[in-house]
């Protein structure tokens, strides 16, 4: 019996005690390049609910063996992680409300099937089982003009017994401008705002080298104007699209957005078309690129000076990582290296210093304007890629032109967050919770007016003026 006693003591504190000394990392702001430590962050995060549980046991343990010790460790684990949880799931501070930007009656404005299968508040355990949607991969929705490049996407339709709601998402996916590919990490999220009878649009655009950014905001143009001419066949309302994303992905559907009459930034093909969108979503997306630039000590990693030589970066994926990922590894444009994923010199053809005009015409917080669509940012704090300060300044300037806006900055949050393990994590909750009522608000039942975009030629024109 003390043989017993004492094997689930041991194991009560060593457990208790990994739990205790992971938590350390949500107090941390990692900077690049720390990958081994940021997905270790990420991981901590989304376990959070289970890592609290496992802080009970060890307080129950611990009292139940006359173990102070183990008590003690089980207490802090648990205060430690219910505070967490806590924090990051409170909703958006007041300046950057649903009340604030879409009236104090916001919520009457949801249609009640709307909210059939919304999460019911943003501190759940897991993610709702929803109805299985209608999922077609590989879909061609443009081919780019004077080669056979296919721009392929994925459409996930409502499920058969789900209403639909007449609004598409056109999402794009994280990417450093670089690697890895539509159905990425996504599908909790899609899952769940199709049974809410939104259609999305899983786009994959091509990436670096094979394409600088205007290509990248060409091919989203691509896609805004395939959805709208295929409205009907889909059953979308062509004035009730959104463009959306994560990291780069999220930088692509602000300048999109904001940008949807500039003739700068559309392709040849698509002049005279309508670009516009009824509203854009930006997960930690890249606002400023000279910010990110000195963020991601790219000044260290990609240039090096006399007196200096270049910060060491990682270029190569674990190989357990690379067993792990199996067939993903290729698919994923892992095999392609670290070397050039986010760096900005070769996308952009120097260092902030050398082509700023590059930098500041390629940055959204640059094309802010009156005109913009109504805009949510969800950000983490501790964000290792994309700086939060220039979300924070990106949501003020959207303010000054009286934008309707939710800015919801999330306390000990890192980048990508959303994507590991969002069945449990609660930080991918509290997004998916802002997600869908954002989506819910853009859906009206006459056609929506499109505001009026203007100005944005005469911006991108003072840009490389400057």
């Amino acid at each position: 019996m003390d043989m017993i006693k004492l094997i689930v003591q041991i194991a009560a504190a060593v457990s208790g005690s990994l739990a205790a000394l992971m938590s350390l990392l949500l107090f941390v702001r990692l900077r690049w390049p720390a990958p081994v430590l940021w997905i270790l962050k990420l991981f901590v995060s989304a376990w959070s609910p289970g890592l609290t549980l496992l802080g009970m046991l060890c307080t129950v343990v611990g009292f139940a063996t006359g173990s102070v010790i183990i008590s003690l460790i089980g207490m802090y684990d648990v205060l430690t992680f219910m505070i967490y949880i806590i924090r990051v799931t409170r909703p958006p501070g007041a300046s950057g409300s649903f009340e604030n930007a879409f009236g104090l009656c916001w919520e009457a404005r949801i249609k009640a099937a709307q909210k059939k299968y919304f999460l019911t508040r943003r501190t759940v355990f897991k993610l709702p089982a929803v109805p299985d949607p209608r999922m077609e991969q590989h879909v061609v929705f443009a081919t780019i003009p004077g080669t056979d490049r296919q721009l392929l996407c994925d459409i996930w339709q409502p499920p058969e017994n789900v209403p639909p709601s007449r609004l598409a998402f056109i999402y794009l996916h994280g990417s450093a401008f670089y690697m890895l590919d539509k159905d990425c990490g996504t599908r909790p999220l899609f899952r769940q705002l199709a049974a809410q009878g939104h259609l999305i649009m899983d786009v994959a655009y091509r990436l670096s080298p094979e394409t600088d950014i205007m290509g990248m905001v060409n091919d989203v143009k691509r896609a805004i104007v395939w959805m709208k001419e295929n409205a009907a066949a889909y059953g979308i309302n062509p004035h009730q699209v959104v463009v959306g994303g994560g990291s780069a992905g999220g930088h692509l559907a602000l300048l999109t957005a904001y940008t949807a009459d500039d003739p700068l930034f559309t392709p040849k093909e698509l002049e005279g078309k309508d670009i516009s969108t009824c509203a854009v979503i930006s997960l930690y997306g890249t606002n400023d690129l000279k910010a990110i630039y000195y963020h991601t000590n790219q000044h260290l990693t990609t240039r090096s000076t006399p007196d200096r030589p270049k910060k060491a970066a990682p270029v190569k994926m674990p190989e357990w990582i690379k067993k792990r990922m199996g067939k993903d590894f290729h698919r994923l444009g892992m095999d392609k290296g670290f070397e050039n994923a986010g760096a900005l010199a070769p996308l952009l053809g120097g260092h902030p210093d050398e082509c700023p005009a590059a930098y500041a015409l390629f940055s959204p917080v640059n094309h802010v304007h009156p005109g913009c669509p109504p805009t949510l940012l969800i950000h983490g704090e501790h964000d290792i890629m994309a700086p939060v300060t220039s979300t924070h300044f990106l949501h003020t300037r959207l303010a000054e032109e009286k934008v309707p806006t939710v800015a919801h900055f999330l306390p000990q949050t890192d980048h990508a967050f959303d994507l590991v393990v969002p069945n449990l994590s609660p930080a991918a909750h509290t997004a998916f919770y802002d997600v869908e009522r954002f989506l819910a608000l853009q859906i009206k039942t006459d056609e929506n007016k499109k505001r009026g975009l203007k100005n944005t030629k005469q911006i991108s024109q003072t840009i490389l003026n400057q």
